[in-house]
């Protein structure tokens, strides 16, 4: 993939305008991996890559009116989406690649990142920067609403050894990027991947 991201804008923002139609059942879905991450009222969260915004009236639900909900995303077609979905009464949206998040260290609690992983130019840094905005002890959920198997049959392919959510490369990739790898979930009804920020 691209270091400059030109292939994944390109991709998404063809697909914005009719991306929650075409997966109209996820809700409960977001719902529930929110419900896992374990926030707490007055926390600050991130959805980093947060498309349409279907995580965040429930990470808004999770934190309360006192906390912090910021959506990132490297799209504006994807952000307008929000927009149009009326999500950003939930959050504040941010026009940001999480390459280079304009957010200080140990900024935030918790980040959520819905499919994310699979669009990371190197996942390692990515990651790495994603633990750098989060305090010790903070939380990372990596969330898809279906699992690996059920997403490569969509697209019409198969997995691969090397697939970086698959548990044997995600634990060693996170452990090398400031995170360790608590909870493992990868069934045909979502993929969910916790991980806490090593102090």
């Amino acid at each position: 993939m691209s270091d400059d991201h030109t292939q994944v804008q390109e991709f998404f923002t063809a697909r914005a305008a009719a991306w929650d139609e075409r997966f109209p059942d996820d809700g409960p879905a977001y719902e529930a991996a929110v419900s896992e991450l374990g926030l707490r009222t007055g926390d600050r969260v991130l959805d980093a890559g947060c498309g349409t915004g279907r995580a965040l009236p429930p990470l808004r639900d999770a934190v309360g009116p006192s906390g912090v909900v910021l959506g990132a995303d490297l799209t504006p077609a994807m952000l307008a989406a929000a927009v149009r979905a009326g999500r950003q009464r939930a959050a504040h949206l941010l026009l940001a690649d999480v390459v280079g998040l304009p957010l200080r260290t140990a900024a935030l609690d918790a980040v959520f990142a819905a499919g994310l992983i699979a669009h990371l130019p190197r996942p390692g840094e990515d990651l790495r920067e994603l633990a750098r905005v989060v305090r010790p002890g903070g939380t990372l959920a990596l969330f898809h609403p279906i699992g690996r198997a059920a997403l490569a049959a969509r697209q019409g392919r198969r997995i691969t050894p090397d697939d970086l959510r698959d548990e044997a490369n995600l634990g060693p990739l996170l452990a090398g990027s400031g995170w360790q790898l608590t909870s493992y979930a990868d069934e045909d009804s979502r993929f969910l991947a916790l991980a806490v920020r090593e102090g």
